[in-house]
């Protein structure tokens, strides 16, 4: 089942899109990584879900948790 909380950023045919998981559409194409980041972010917060980011091969490169983290860090900084 898909958590429609969180949120990728993938490429298109014509740029860069954040999308929600499960969704087909992106919310909007940019011309770069960089602004769809910055776009997948603000969704996720507000959603409070996880941000998934993927290369231009697919796969997952990188992630962040903005909402309740399941496996939260261990150090106490």
């Amino acid at each position: 089942m898909a958590n429609r909380k969180n949120v990728h950023v993938v490429q298109r045919d014509n740029g860069w899109g954040a999308l929600r998981e499960g969704g087909q559409r992106a919310t909007q194409v940019f011309d770069t990584q960089a602004q769809a980041i910055e776009t997948g972010r603000q969704m996720a917060r507000q959603g409070q879900g996880e941000l998934l980011i993927h290369g231009q091969n697919g796969r997952i490169r990188a992630r962040d948790s903005y909402g309740n983290d399941p496996c939260p860090p261990k150090d106490n900084k």
